[in-house]
């Protein structure tokens, strides 16, 4: 048995625990993806609140004081807006390498290399970070909480600099052959490289906010698509006190025999659950609220209301600029989300407002 393997030679009690959680979570990966791939329009909804939630609450850990609706306001006028303060320069940082991972996560391997690339990206903005960004640290390094009301805790010391670079090799490596033997499930390979990817502690600094991208990008490179909708940073967020013991408790006894990772595997594995509690609840409120419009379908919608009973005609002249095709499919969504109802048959169909 190997060295990381030993960190995960658990109880009977444990690994039934374990086992029951993978296939809730797996059980419910099947099913989203399934529903996923019918490009339902609530899903595009749900990715952009997620977004957001995802780089407000992941920059706020780490002492940020951002709010969601000031990240919002943020991203929506980039072009125009200078990135003076840390807080801003480290909110735009994450929305790019965020982005990154979510438009080409199949192709990100898991190498050094691009650890040390997605490190750079993440400090792309941060002045203060220019020297070391994308490099490995130099100096010693510790673990500290930030909590609301300002204070600050030591939560354990890391890697000395001289180590880091062989033990993340050594653990890419392993990682990796995991990843490709599947002897462990996937779950339990990711848990553990997060784990140890924090007790190294690779950088100077960012390396809490990369440890959840790279969360973020290990899932999805194994097709739980549905961290896409749902802030996996947020839940930690919420939860930073016992994300924090999960660490401890695993790293008091660190490079010795005693080190176990249970409760650490245990809270992430919870906490992936925490978030299809989260993802489903969401879900159906969107869904029962009639769903996601767009600016267009918004006008249509108003337009009926003022105008019912309403042809497809009297549209067309109200929206000159819009062709018949796309009124003609709003019209059909409308209806299949039951906002609107027809009366009649072909030209002589007529539109109403269901109240």
């Amino acid at each position: 048995m190997d060295k990381f393997q030993t960190k995960i030679d658990f109880d009977f009690q444990t690994n039934q625990s374990i086992l029951k959680s993978i296939s809730y979570i797996d059980s419910f990966k099947g099913k989203w993806n399934i529903l996923e791939k019918q490009e339902n329009i609530y899903l595009k909804e749900l990715r952009k609140i997620a977004t957001i939630e995802s780089i407000g609450s992941s920059t706020r850990i780490e002492g940020a004081k951002l709010t969601d609706i000031k990240v919002k306001e943020l991203l929506d006028n980039l072009k125009i807006t200078k990135l003076k303060t840390r807080d801003q320069q480290e909110v735009v940082g994450y929305y790019d390498t965020l982005e990154l991972i979510y438009e080409n996560y199949p192709n990100i391997q898991l190498t050094k290399n691009y650890i040390l690339q997605l490190h750079q990206q993440l400090l792309k903005y941060s002045d203060k970070d220019q020297r070391h960004r994308g490099k490995f640290k130099n100096l010693p390094n510790k673990v500290v909480a930030n909590y609301p009301d300002g204070t600050q805790k030591v939560i354990f010391n890391t890697t000395e600099p001289h180590l880091v670079e062989s033990e993340m090799t050594e653990l890419v490596d392993w990682t990796n052959k995991q990843f490709k033997l599947r002897e462990l499930h996937p779950l339990i390979t990711i848990g553990l490289f997060i784990y140890e990817f924090l007790s190294i502690h690779l950088f100077q600094d960012g390396n809490g906010r990369l440890s959840r991208l790279i969360t973020n990008l290990l899932l999805l490179r194994f097709d739980y698509q549905f961290i896409l909708y749902v802030s996996f940073e947020n839940l930690i967020e919420q939860k930073k006190k016992a994300y924090y013991k999960a660490l401890v408790t695993g790293q008091k006894n660190r490079n010795t025999k005693k080190e176990r990772i249970d409760k650490w595997l245990l809270f992430f594995l919870y906490s992936v659950e925490g978030l299809i509690s989260r993802l489903e609840q969401k879900y159906y409120v969107l869904k029962s609220k009639g769903g996601y419009l767009n600016d267009r379908q918004k006008l249509i919608k108003v337009f009926i209301e003022k105008n019912q009973p309403v042809k497809l005609g009297d549209l067309a002249k109200k929206m000159p600029k819009i062709s018949i095709n796309t009124l003609k499919k709003d019209l059909q969504y409308l209806k299949k989300e039951q906002i609107i109802d027809s009366i009649g048959k072909n030209k002589g169909t007529v539109y109403i407002l269901i109240k």
